[in-house]
């Protein structure tokens, strides 16, 4: 009867140890999982805006209204380089010549044959030439990936939801504002569940999005994530 009270007794204890360590470890494991899982959602999300930051460059200052359309722009469109070959001196800006005033004279030399203004300027050694290269080998790095841009990492699946404001506020000025979101469920799941209401009830009491978001189309933030 001893011995068995004794048995007992021990695995009460083994049992007590174990929920004292699930209760210390269960956070910590948990907090460490995440992080390593918002490293790669971040990451993307910084992808999707560096896509969207050069589309509006080609589009009048609006985003791509959807993943498909900014991946398709990534794969198959190309974006302007200026090689720069020889800069103003001093004395040239100081008599009034700029970049664009030296591209001028020149473009108007190569046109017209004569370089008369050029060589009053001592424009011969001054260039900028404009080349045209894809997206896909000017913002990322080779082997990128543009079809992965519009799944969550994690997610199993899921795409990230993107929204995109372009209009025109009451003073007619243009509003262009673009949010990528990415929430707690998708990119946490499978990991303790009451740990993630715990998240999302701060986030609740904190008026923020649970989850992961870049951009926004409720307030102008130039595209900042919000984790930074």
């Amino acid at each position: 009867m001893k011995t068995v009270f004794n048995i007992v007794l021990v695995l009460c204890a083994a049992a007590l140890v174990y929920i004292c360590y699930s209760s210390i470890m269960g956070p910590i494991n948990f907090e460490k999982a995440k992080k390593e899982r918002e490293k790669a959602v971040i990451a993307r999300l910084i992808d999707i805006r560096k896509a969207q930051q050069e589309y509006r460059m080609l589009h009048r200052g609006m985003y791509a209204p959807k993943l498909d359309t900014l991946i398709d722009f990534v794969k198959n469109q190309k974006l302007p380089f200026v090689m720069k070959i020889g800069q103003l001196t001093d004395k040239q800006l100081e008599d009034g010549l700029t970049e664009k005033k030296a591209v001028d004279i020149i473009q108007k030399a190569k046109k017209t044959g004569r370089y008369d203004e050029v060589k009053k300027w001592g424009l011969e050694n001054f260039k900028r030439d404009t080349m045209w290269v894809a997206v896909l080998d000017t913002i990322y790095p080779k082997g990128f990936n543009a079809d992965s841009m519009k799944y969550i990492p994690h997610g199993n699946g899921a795409q990230f939801e993107m929204n995109v404001k372009n209009d025109t506020a009451k003073s007619g000025a243009p509003v262009y504002l673009f949010e990528v979101k990415a929430p707690y469920e998708t990119y946490l799941g499978g990991l303790d569940k009451q740990e993630i209401i715990n998240l999302k009830d701060l986030d609740s009491k904190l008026g923020r999005y649970s989850g992961l978001m870049v951009g926004s189309i409720d307030t102008p933030n130039n595209g900042a994530g919000n984790w930074e």
